[in-house]
């Protein structure tokens, strides 16, 4: 009996138009094994159905492991078959990861790749695939048949939703206790060379941990299946899901005749309950409890119905349910309907009135009910508290800078006669408050102008008082802890796991990606508000991990152990490890390399800068609005969560940071040195094979020089590829050794964990105390300016970020090549004729260098 392998082509979904009028004709080709089918040519349409079957023979099922099916959609100029057609995009997929029955199949949404770097491709494909005996295939070319119920083996799990640029996911695995193991695969250095980078051997204490968890995308990479799903970057967790809907027409059990119901579902040891509702026969709860499957501990589920009392709770009626009789459910199968149940008694016989609506299903931490759903990780939570544990996404405002400009009074009337008015205008907008300076006249000039944050909606009103008198006043527990990740203005925060110094999370997030060179946070918390706690606690700081997408290679999968650093008045603390699986996605990479040329802000930044004096002051107005607005949710982000993930104190003058800065200027500082020592060198002879070597280059470039510079760019192409064998094979994290933090004295501490204002008695000192300290804090910033400047020029070769040093290293190249074959005498005039153009040629935008240049990573990212 021969085989068969089945191709179901079920849609596709924002395909590139091709036809010059913004649709496309598509039609899909498959390819198996030198056999080739095709379905029909939908035409004018972006999102075509297909929903057809195309079966192929499978000449020996033992060699399907090693071969590859290709499904290519191609949109067809004519309408017609065999006609000419462009390429819109195709997907290949590995033999070994078909499933050899049609119940085991599932549909797989897969993005469409690139025949070339420089096609370009967007949209996805639905398929479902498996390969089936011969009596049992499908004819092709019928209609795909409806989905399987559920099995006892569960089927893959979903794709994500890819866009059409490029997107981020950030993975909350796990997080490990303080002892670590050391490190044993540290980068190896190569030969020294003049710019080649020198990274010291860190301390294994406070460094990465590479990890290989069980992952399924990591493991289908490894088979060749390139397709991803849902939750694809954690391990897979599995819950017992019981929806309790409402229940209709319960006996009464009271005297008064009333009932206060509330179900209880219980599991072993474990139990959750939902709320009371007072005087109601026919309740509504609509609640769902999830007991996580390692720490089931009964075969049997009990859902009882109950009646609140004073004393004692009474007894209503109860359902069982047998756990090997439980359906499986796994997105994107449809979600489970809930059912009516008649209630029974204590022994087991039916009652005569009530029944409840459940529903009660085996799934994973894929399934949407999961962040909404009671916990037995926090079993010991009451309703109240029960929202402080659940994991949540959070949105911050969009947020605006308005100006407003103060420009004169007229004719103001002096309260006191022959006394002339001290006229000034506060402007009020929410709670940030500005005045200008007061005049003393009736028609006073001021001409000043302020600037505000606003968030939306924008519904606050702006006050403009005008006043005549200066009226200001002067301004040994276990862990619950829980995970706040935060990139652009998406914020997410993960479920609370309760007494547990070895919290799993396995939770899956995806962000898409605005700009490869910005960074995502991921902080860890202590919830200081459960049970019995003070409504005024604050959450404590665990620790928090910074990563720079642009260091992060693309499609690859990062799975360390990201130490967690708080530096305290006593020092430096390391509070455990969490685990981190990281992946940065990309499918349009012409848009990406373009990214690397636009100006970092928007236009008007650059038309009307911002005064660098007002920057730190909006700063912290818009950290407060977004601390505000992020308060009211819930669970809500309680400011000290905002304020840590933001850094809101990362201006204020420390003299570890300003010694941190200092000695990243000083090792940028060493380069120069070497360079300098290494012209040394060859002046004085102390390596004749070296200096005969300059010697024949430097006249070979005065005879020639239009070598000059296609050698130089040459040289800097050779250099790039160079160090491309010695490049950060690691994600970064925080530094100790960069931040100066190691090895930090405690008057220092005591000195950057001061108040400010400072909370020395004395006034004298307290003024020029406080003086200081905003001096040194600007001048800080300058340099740690300064500092990144520097590490962005040596990033340009170093492959910290791939992207960037890739498309360097090929303009390099293009322009060595360019400059060989072009007179040096004209592009040297081009090169003057363009540095000396006239300003009315210039724009006031930044050019594309300088913005190439300013998005390149520095180790600011890396500072605690």
């Amino acid at each position: 009996m021969s085989t068969k392998l089945t191709v179901e082509v079920l849609d596709a979904s924002d395909l590139m138009p091709k036809d010059g009028q913004g649709s496309a004709n598509p039609f899909v080709q498959v390819s198996f094994d030198e056999q080739r089918q095709r379905t029909q040519t939908k035409p004018k349409d972006l999102n075509p159905y297909w929903n057809e079957k195309l079966v192929f023979t499978v000449n020996d099922p033992r060699d399907l492991p090693s071969q590859t099916i290709e499904v290519v959609v191609y949109h067809d100029r004519t309408g017609e078959a065999g006609h000419e057609k462009n390429f819109l995009g195709r997907v290949r997929i590995s033999g070994v990861s078909v499933p050899l029955s049609e119940s085991e199949a599932s549909v797989q949404r897969c993005p469409l790749e690139k025949r070339g770097l420089f096609s370009n491709i967007k949209g996805d494909i639905a398929l479902k695939i498996y390969a089936v005996h011969d009596g049992t295939a499908a004819a092709s070319g019928g209609p795909a048949p409806a989905p399987a119920p559920a099995l006892a083996t569960p089927p893959p799990p979903p794709p994500p939703p890819m866009s059409s640029g490029f997107g981020f996911e950030t993975h909350l695995m796990k997080e490990k206790a303080p002892t670590v193991e050391a490190r044993t695969d540290y980068a190896r250095a190569g030969p020294a060379t003049v710019m080649q980078m020198q990274f010291p051997k860190p301390n294994p204490e406070f460094a990465l941990v590479e990890t290989s968890p069980p992952v399924a995308a990591r493991m289908r990479y490894r088979a060749g299946d390139k397709t991803a799903s849902t939750y694809d970057l954690v391990e897979q967790m599995r819950y017992l899901y019981v929806n309790v809907v409402k229940a209709r027409d319960l006996p009464v059990m009271d005297v008064s005749g009333s009932l206060d119901p509330y179900v209880e579902v219980k599991l072993g040891n474990y139990k959750g309950r939902t709320k009371h509702l007072q005087k109601n026969q026919n309740p509504v709860w609509n609640q769902i409890f999830a007991f996580s499957k390692d720490r089931i501990q009964a075969n049997i589920l009990e859902v009882t119905v109950k009646d609140k009392d004073l004393v004692k709770d009474d007894f209503v009626g109860r359902v069982f349910f047998d756990l090997l009789e439980v359906p499986l459910r796994v997105p994107p199968d449809s979600p489970l309907a809930p059912q009516w149940y008649k209630l029974v008694d204590k022994k087991g016989d039916k009652t005569s009135k009530g029944e409840i609506m459940l529903a009660v299903w085996m799934g994973t931490q894929a399934d949407e009910a999961f962040p909404e759903a009671w916990h037995s990780d926090a079993h010991d939570i009451g309703q109240t508290n029960l929202n402080n544990t659940r994991s949540k996404v959070y949105f911050t405002p969009k947020l605006y800078y308005l100006r407003v400009h103060v420009i004169e009074a007229q004719d103001l009337f002096p309260s006191e006669k022959g006394r002339m008015p001290d006229a000034y205008v506060k402007v009020q907008l929410g709670g940030q408050l500005r005045i200008t300076k007061p005049l003393r006249t009736i028609n006073p000039v001021w001409n000043e102008e302020f600037m505000f944050v606003a968030s939306e909606p924008l519904d606050d009103l702006i006050m403009c008082l005008l006043r005549t008198g200066l009226d200001l006043s002067k301004d040994g527990r276990t862990t619950d802890a829980y995970c706040v990740a935060k990139y652009g203005n998406k914020w997410v925060r993960t479920r609370t796991l309760l007494d547990n110094l070895h919290p799993r999370w396995n939770e899956q997030y995806t962000w898409d990606v605005h700009d490869p060179c910005t960074v995502i946070t991921i902080g860890v918390f202590d919830n200081c508000h459960i049970n019995g706690s003070k409504e005024d606690a604050r959450d404590q700081r665990i620790g928090k991990v910074r990563i720079r997408l642009s260091t992060l290679e693309n499609d690859r999968i990062y799975t360390h152990y990201y130490p967690l650093l708080v530096l305290h008045p006593s020092g430096l603390k390391k509070h455990g490890e969490i685990q981190l699986a990281l992946r940065f996605t990309c499918t349009a990479w012409v848009n990406m390399i373009t990214q690397y040329g636009k100006p970092l802000l928007p236009k008007m930044h650059y038309l009307q800068p911002i005064p660098v004096m007002l920057i730190d002051w909006l700063r912290h107005q818009a950290i407060r609005i977004i601390a505000a607005r992020l308060g009211r949710a819930e669970p809500p982000l309680r400011p000290e969560i905002v304020e840590y993930m933001l850094d809101k104190d990362h201006n204020m003058w420390s003299l570890r940071r300003s010694k941190a800065n200092f000695g990243r200027i000083m090792k940028l500082l060493t380069g120069v040195a070497a360079v300098c020592k290494w012209f040394n060198d060859i002046c004085t002879w102390r390596n004749p094979v070296t200096t005969c070597m300059v010697y024949v280059v430097f006249l070979m470039l005065v005879c020639y020089p239009e070598l000059i510079l296609p050698t130089i760019f040459l040289y800097l192409f050779v250099i790039g590829m160079w160090n491309y064998r010695i490049r950060p094979r690691q994600p970064p994290h925080m530094d100790i050794r960069l931040s100066q933090a190691d090895n930090v004295h405690p008057d220092e501490l005591d000195e950057e964990f001061d108040t400010f204002p400072t909370s020395r008695p004395a006034d004298i000192v307290r003024m020029r105390y406080d003086r200081l300290r905003s001096i040194a804090g600007r001048v800080q910033t300058v340099v740690g300016d300064l500092a990144s400047q520097g590490e962005r020029a040596q990033a340009i070769l170093s492959w910290r970020d791939p992207r960037a040093t890739a498309i360097f290293i090929i303009f390099s190249l293009i322009w060595a090549v360019f400059i060989y074959i072009t007179p040096f005498q004209v592009v040297a005039v081009l090169v003057g004729l363009y540095l000396l153009r006239h300003p009315r040629f210039r724009s006031k935008m930044p050019s594309a260098p300088v913005n190439f240049f300013r998005r390149l990573p520095s180790k600011s990212d890396q500072l605690l």
